[in-house]
């Protein structure tokens, strides 16, 4: 029987901040042990912070514990760039011994395991994606929908999506950019059908947690005092 997933949990963009990672995790993990709960990672876990493949090694960790059913890993334009061969799990841009050295390492572990990421995920009606979609598609966003829009897609979009009954909660980029506030490294709605989940945690300091009540189609805020409907941006600010 299939198990429907009433609260997700999501993050993105973690670049490889172990440490804030594990402060975010610590909002979720209690609840992953209920069955109809899941948490939802949505791309970007290494280039910029140090701990790339403490990153990799917890996110496959919780897999293990938990199960990939209940901790779905999404792939992000940083894991797409290791696939292509421009990028290694811990440079953005390879270095000249990372060009010439071709024995096989420990970095193919990690590099299986991307090959077998998702690039979005839904429930209800919720789209789980680390960019974006292409939205003149509507309704078959699933089939006309590049793989290089899931992952790369910018600038972000805003505003109501014609023909699709459906939110789409992505990462990827800085919410302050969208807000127009350089200040706000948060979670920003925009009051039609995007939610998007701050990705400058190497500024901020912070990954930010949502939780989608999909029983009730309501999105919420995760922090240590509560968790906390999410408002329009234009209406909390």
């Amino acid at each position: 029987m299939e198990v429907v997933r009433v609260r997700i949990y999501c993050m993105s963009d973690i670049h490889g901040c172990l440490a804030e990672f594990e402060e975010a995790l610590s909002l979720v993990v209690e609840y992953l042990e209920e069955p109809e709960t899941m948490l939802i990672l949505m791309g970007d876990y290494i280039h910029g912070g140090a701990d790339r493949r403490g990153v990799l090694d917890r996110i496959m960790k919780l897999q293990k514990q938990y199960g990939l059913e209940k901790v779905l890993a999404l792939m992000g334009n940083h894991e797409e760039f290791v696939l292509w061969g421009d990028s290694t799990i811990n440079h953005m841009i390879k270095t000249f011994d990372e060009e010439h050295y071709t024995e096989e390492s420990d970095e193919d572990i990690y590099i299986q395991w991307i090959e077998n990421l998702p690039r979005y995920y839904s429930e209800g009606k919720t789209i789980f994606v680390h960019a974006g979609i292409d939205e003149g598609a509507g309704d078959l966003w699933e089939w006309g929908t590049g793989d290089d829009i899931f992952v790369g897609k910018y600038p972000a979009e805003t505003g109501k999506i014609e023909d699709l009954d459906m939110k789409v909660v992505a990462g990827h980029v800085g919410t302050a950019e969208i807000a127009g506030d350089s200040y706000f490294h948060d979670i920003y709605y925009d009051g039609e059908s995007h939610y998007y989940i701050d990705g400058t945690v190497l500024d901020s300091g912070v990954i930010p947690v949502l939780m989608v009540d999909t029983n009730e189609d309501k999105y919420y805020r995760v922090t240590q005092s509560g968790n906390w409907l999410i408002l329009p941006y234009e209406e909390e600010n």
